[in-house]
């Protein structure tokens, strides 16, 4: 079984061995721009004064990602930082940071600016980590200028520089919550393999 999450949620979570040894903690996310799969992890050191870390995490590497941690089997899933960002550009990873980035329809439409970034963690049959939907500050052509929506994408998205390009009919499959939004995402998705 899956689940969302907002990537808020996971930047600061300890990274935990199975043996129970927080060795960091996540943060930052990074993803390819292909599909917005998930490659892995910046670290940081624990303790409220600790640094970036030189090493990362890969999402292959992780055992399991719940409400309060990242699992580990152990130390040795740690790897180089530059192996994940290698990763991350070589899979066409755009390198940037969405939050703040205007969504904009791909008729014109203004439809806010990314807050945050909602990811579907899968099962352990699956093992993909996609980001599949953004949280934005709504603009007023959602009729609710400023209130934060969940937005469905697309398995593929659009970027130029600073504005993301959603498919117009995204628009009737926004979600207040994430509850719902799974299906929604689901459902702006089969409708949009059935245009083609």
């Amino acid at each position: 079984m899956s689940m969302l999450m907002r990537c808020s949620e996971i930047t600061t979570r300890p990274v935990v061995t199975m043996a129970g040894e927080a060795v960091a903690q996540v943060k930052d996310i990074v993803y390819a721009a292909d599909g917005g799969e998930v490659v892995g992890f910046t670290l940081a050191g624990r303790g409220p004064f600790s640094g970036p870390l030189d090493r990362g995490l890969a999402w292959g590497r992780v055992a399991a990602l719940g409400a309060d941690a990242v699992m580990i089997v152990d130390e040795e899933a740690l790897a180089p930082l530059t192996g994940i960002l290698e990763r991350a550009s070589s899979r066409r990873g755009s390198g940037s940071d969405v939050l703040g980035a205007e969504v904009l329809t791909d008729t014109g439409t203004a439809l806010g600016a990314v807050v945050d970034v909602i990811v579907e963690v899968g099962d352990a049959t699956s093992g993909r980590c996609d980001v599949v939907g953004y949280e934005i500050e709504s603009s007023e052509a959602l009729g609710h200028k400023g209130t934060k929506m969940l937005l469905p994408l697309p398995d593929t998205l659009a970027a130029s520089g600073e504005h993301l390009i959603v498919p117009a009919s995204a628009t009737g499959f926004v979600r207040d919550d994430l509850a719902g939004f799974g299906a929604a995402v689901d459902a702006f998705r089969t409708q949009l393999r059935g245009a083609r």
